[in-house]
């Protein structure tokens, strides 16, 4: 599995797994291929309609897009879906 193709299954399954929810601007954030591990490790973010802007600001948060780290095994196998914490700046 080349990086395309592990940010592309990564982003369909974020999109079907919250599809529910009914998130906009989902986007590739980050990605990295662990050699240990055998696995793609990318970084998506979405928003959320209670996280845009004017209701972010109104209720005094600070971010108004989730992160996503989804892993997926060199073979295609999506093998988890974790949250992703900022560090603080």
């Amino acid at each position: 599995m080349d990086v395309k193709e592990a940010v592309a299954r990564a982003k369909s399954y974020v999109a079907d797994l919250f599809q529910s929810e009914q998130i906009r601007n989902l986007g590739l954030e980050e990605v990295e291929f662990d050699e240990k591990e055998k696995a793609w490790f990318v970084t998506i973010g979405f928003s959320r309609p209670w996280e845009q802007a004017g209701f972010v600001a109104q209720a005094g948060l600070t971010e108004p897009r989730a992160l996503k780290i989804v892993r997926i095994s060199d073979d295609g196998t999506v093998t988890y879906l974790k949250e992703r914490r900022r560090v603080a700046a």
